[in-house]
């Protein structure tokens, strides 16, 4: 009966709020999986007891020498595992508490490695739990046997775990209230960040483009249209002057047109994913032609902007529109068989069940999306975090990308449900599969260049899921690999004395290398990948350099509206 469906889904939507919208049928279904086929595999058992007492013994081996002065470790922690830098974890006793947990934390694993008759993705789900599990106890979360706390509690009287009680009252207070964290106020959008000039020339529900003022006396040709992602605010790309790269390109004397996305609500829930190539990317297509007549554009995309670039770049070559003079794409996917541990929880069930709380809201809410982010990197973004900020006592101080990161959107429940089921779930873009206007598109129709930039430390875009663009489209590809992570390794001014990249060039015709020889044969620079990319633009495009155009076109109807960064921006 239809009403007892609504009820049913109605049920379910409350239970995925609680969740933060992961399936416990899903999550139970692992757990059963492992469990059942461990009890029945006395091999892997008698295994698994083997090393332990192993473990057990070489530990109390090492305890032993320990006691009496400095021993190597039996096990040291990933070289990205920061959790025990302290010079203090490696003094007794701590330097113990440190090797029983690691050896504990890889037994555990271990438990749901290759258990027989166990699938591959349960493995992997299980392994990803109890990974949460292990980083949940370590015993930097725990104050009484953490020597850093020991000892900032010694020196300051336990001060600092006054000062942590009162931060924990401060972000509770501002959660309950829906106010953004501390220190983000000294980052307001048009005040601190996304100051570079410029007006908002075209608005439409879904989106508004900004084109930047000139900065130089002639500019190049050919203007550069950035996509950025609507899972969080365009000015990313636009933050303090000296971080920004908006601002950077204009300084090289490039046009640059940005898209602002609007922060969706509940009456957008009908908003689709072709809503927006439509009124988007190709909106602001239009919007360009009226201002730059016969110009060919560089499409540069960002995350899942680059995915709706590539979407629109294929549509349009599939439709013999050459307006386009190159393609970027800035840790954005175009295949997403490897798409990371992001896919770990991504099955029919489970967007199921975020189509309920969806269909209930509207929307995805920006809390859900960002516990799915930082559980993959707990160890980093939850309980350092945590021990830090209200067991320390210490508040790090706000920069620029934080307090952007802290500036989220929601997602439309249609186009939320069409991009995880068309692209993630069923990677139909890859495939061959992905219909635009009843007609399928496919990468290889795009001949223009391509630069891709993947980054080293990507938990959301994986630097082998991006670089997988060069399997499937036919033309010239230039991908680099930059250090750091997804916004990190994206936002890398020349200035800074950080960052290194790689860059390679495959010619159009030329064939295939994997990414792994890839990263072999691809040269090391030190620095930015931005210059390497602007000079690749400026190739890319006819070199040629023009007067710089008028700010919009009134003649066309594109009369300037607001300053950048526009309206849509201060939607929360």
């Amino acid at each position: 009966m239809p009403g007892l469906d609504i009820f049913d889904r109605m049920v379910r939507a409350i239970q995925a709020r609680m969740t933060q919208g992961i399936s416990p049928t899903a999550v139970a279904s692992a757990w059963m999986d492992w469990i059942v086929h461990l009890a029945s595999a006395p091999g892997k058992q008698l295994a698994l007891s083997a090393r332990a007492s192993q473990a057990m013994l070489r530990h109390g081996m090492w305890l032993a020498h320990a006691a009496l002065g400095p021993v190597e470790p039996l096990v040291a922690p990933d070289a990205h595992d920061s959790r025990f830098a302290d010079p203090a974890w490696k003094q007794w006793p701590f330097n113990a508490v440190v090797q029983s947990y690691l050896l504990s934390e890889a037994w555990w694993l271990e438990t749901a490695h290759r258990v027989p008759g166990m699938t591959s993705r349960h493995e992997q789900e299980v392994t990803f739990m109890l990974r949460q599990l292990c980083d949940m106890f370590a015993p930097g979360n725990i104050p009484w046997i953490n020597p850093v706390v020991i000892a900032r509690a010694a020196r300051e009287g336990g001060f600092n775990l006054l000062r942590g009680g009162h931060n924990w009252l401060e972000d509770m207070e501002r959660l309950l209230t829906d106010r953004p964290p501390v220190g983000t106020e000294a980052f307001l959008p048009g005040r601190d960040v996304a100051v570079t000039p410029g007006r908002v020339i075209y608005r439409n529900d879904l989106m508004e483009l900004i084109q930047y003022a000139p900065a130089t006396d002639a500019v190049c040709a050919e203007p550069i249209l950035i996509v950025p992602a609507w899972i969080m605010k365009f000015y990313v790309l636009d933050l303090s002057p000296d971080n920004s790269l908006v601002r950077w390109l204009v300084a090289q004397g490039h046009v640059v047109f940005i898209i602002s996305w609007k922060n969706p609500g509940a009456d957008d829930r009908d908003v689709g994913l072709d809503d927006y190539r439509r009124k988007g990317v190709m909106a602001a297509m239009d919007a360009i032609a009226a201002v730059l007549p016969g110009r060919k554009v560089h499409l540069c995309g960002y995350c899942i902007g680059g995915t709706i670039a590539m979407i629109a770049a294929a549509t349009m070559a599939r439709d013999h529109d050459e307006r386009l003079a190159s393609l970027t794409l800035l840790a954005a996917q175009t295949d997403f068989a490897e798409a990371g541990e992001l896919m770990l929880f991504l099955d029919e069930r489970q967007i199921d069940y975020l189509d309920d709380l969806m269909w209930a809201q509207g929307y995805l809410d920006t809390r859900q999306m960002a516990g799915a982010f930082q559980a993959l990197r707990s160890n980093e973004l939850v309980w350092s975090r945590l021990v830090r900020t209200y067991v320390l006592g210490e508040r790090e101080p706000m920069a620029d990308l934080a307090a952007w990161n802290s500036d989220q959107t929601r997602m439309p429940a249609r186009m939320h449900s069409e991009y995880l089921r068309g692209l993630f779930l069923e990677n139909r873009l890859s495939a061959g599969r992905f219909a635009v206007d009843g007609r399928v598109i496919v990468m290889r129709d795009v001949r223009v260049p391509i630069f891709a930039v993947g980054t080293a430390r990507d938990h959301i875009a994986p630097w082998r899921s991006v670089y997988k663009v060069s399997l499937f489209a036919d033309t010239d590809i230039t991908f680099a690999l930059a250090s750091g992570g997804h916004n990190v390794g994206i936002v890398c001014p020349p200035d800074s004395p950080k960052g290194s990249f790689q860059m390679l060039t495959r010619p159009e015709n030329e064939q295939y290398i994997d990414p792994d020889t890839w990263a072999a044969l691809a040269p090391h620079h030190d620095g930015s990948w931005w210059p390497a990319w602007e000079r690749w633009l400026v190739a890319a495009g006819s070199e040629t350099r023009v007067a710089p155009p008028a700010m919009g076109a009134p003649a066309q109807g594109l009369v300037p509206l607001d300053a950048a960064p526009g309206r849509y921006v201060h939607m929360v």
